[in-house]
């Protein structure tokens, strides 16, 4: 009873203070899970041995983590280091190509295609942060999408946030329909040992039909708020070459070359039987081996993330080992009635409101446990219960700021460069689209499953 009492009240402290923003997220999340090591395990239950369950270092020596990763291996009870070391590898390759000019280039390119018209940049924006974030997780697209559009937006002289606004939701909804794309899905993924096709069949055709809306939803609200200015320096950029962009063509090649590689990696590792850890690793490996400065690379990855995780991850253990999520899943459990139709609507809105406010990252680590408690308490499909999480956090995610590290990233980044995002004004244009999106997907879902 002493330990579900300190492992809930080190979370609630922890979720406080991510909230509150005051300190960094980052060590936050790495004291709380400190807190857990130390009071939880050792001293309240007096077990080195769920010290070592909640680091998961095993993982590294089983065969199954490398290669031919098929079914639950992660068993949901530590540090998840698929998704540690896949996320860093892919960090680290993502930060060659923005300095090799790969994102300037594209944004620039594309927006001369469409001869820096308001309403075509608006979708060639959106559809290139869905489709980059299909296969590089979406807080990594953001970071670089808004400063390539805050970057246009003072040659053309317009307001960048309608664009920053629809790129994040784009960015969000776009890694939603893979497991590369968003964290929470190769959390879930790594978990339950779901593979890259897995999430494109059962998330894909949700989200195409989501974008498809919400693309519509923003070309109406956002056509008349580009701004006037939008255009007038057009006829000078029409003859800039995108080439410019690019500072040296041989590491332009090498990075995209690499880029490409990988996301042929991902999506057959389940034929080639290459897990998404290794991927990770060999996407680092190979990037750090092609540059000339690793040191200086290594330096730029966003570390504070990955610190962040890894925080999660040992808070979730405390609170599983010391059963307070089968507590949860009881809860959930009772809500539905034990119908397994109610169970998808209790499950997509309770994922989706808690991802809103408290970041979709530690609802997932949270909420993998609880599924597969809800699985067998109430013999439901486990795959079910797994894209209704996904869509729950990935779209409720979107709705406010702080649910998700892309809208933190894309947020943080625009008050940065002078163009500062109110609550009220995220809110008043993302907040309808995701309750839209989030309708259309418990639609489908109970349609579909």
């Amino acid at each position: 009873m002493l330990s579900q009492i300190l492992s809930i009240s080190i979370a609630l402290v922890m979720f406080i203070l991510v909230l509150w923003g005051k300190y960094p997220r980052h060590l936050v999340t790495l004291s709380a899970g400190g807190l857990m090591i130390v009071l939880v395990f050792l001293l309240s239950m007096g077990s080195p041995a769920a010290v070592w369950e909640a680091l998961s270092v095993n993982s590294f020596l089983k065969f199954e983590f490398w290669f031919s990763h098929i079914g639950i291996t992660e068993f949901n009870t530590g540090i998840n280091w698929s998704t540690i070391l896949f996320l860093s590898g892919m960090m680290i390759m993502v930060e060659e190509m923005s300095d090799a000019g790969f994102f300037d280039w594209i944004s620039l390119w594309l927006a001369q295609k469409v001869r820096f018209r308001p309403v075509p940049l608006l979708v060639c924006f959106m559809v290139l942060s869905a489709l980059l974030s299909m296969f590089v997780d979406s807080i990594t697209v953001i970071l670089f999408m808004v400063v390539a559009t805050i970057r246009l937006a003072r040659f053309l002289k317009f307001d960048p946030v309608p664009l920053v606004l629809a790129e994040i939701f784009s960015a969000n909804l776009g890694g939603a329909a893979t497991m590369s794309g968003d964290p929470p899905n190769i959390i879930l993924g790594t978990s339950l040992g779901l593979g890259f096709w897995d999430f494109i069949q059962n998330n894909g055709v949700i989200c195409l039909a989501g974008f498809a809306v919400v693309l519509v939803y923003f070309v109406l609200v956002f056509r008349t708020k580009l701004g006037p200015g939008i255009g007038e320096a057009a006829p000078e950029l029409l003859g800039l070459n995108p080439g410019d962009a690019i500072p040296n063509r041989e590491k332009f090649r090498e990075s995209v070359l690499i880029f490409a590689g990988v996301i042929l990696l991902i999506v057959t590792h389940t034929a080639t039987g290459l897990t998404m850890p290794t991927i990770g690793v060999m996407a680092a490996a190979v990037t750090l081996a092609c540059t000339k400065y690793p040191r200086e690379l290594l330096k730029l990855v966003d570390w504070k993330t990955i610190g962040f995780i890894i925080g999660l991850f040992l808070v979730a253990s405390g609170l599983e080992q010391t059963h307070v999520l089968d507590g949860l899943a009881h809860i959930l459990a009772g809500l539905s009635g034990g119908d397994h139709t109610w169970m998808v609507v209790v499950l997509i809105w309770f994922t989706a409101l808690c991802s809103a406010f408290v970041d979709n990252i530690p609802m997932a680590t949270i909420m993998v446990p609880v599924i597969l408690s809800l699985s067998s308490g109430l013999d439901m499909d486990l795959n079910t219960l797994a894209w209704t999480m996904s869509k729950g956090t990935d779209i409720g995610g979107i709705a406010t700021p702080i649910g998700a590290s892309a809208n933190v990233a894309g947020v943080t980044i625009a008050a940065r460069e002078g163009h500062a995002i109110s609550w009220r004004r995220y809110c008043k244009y993302i907040m309808p689209a995701a309750l839209l999106v989030l309708v259309m997907s418990m639609v489908m879902l109970l349609t579909l499953h």
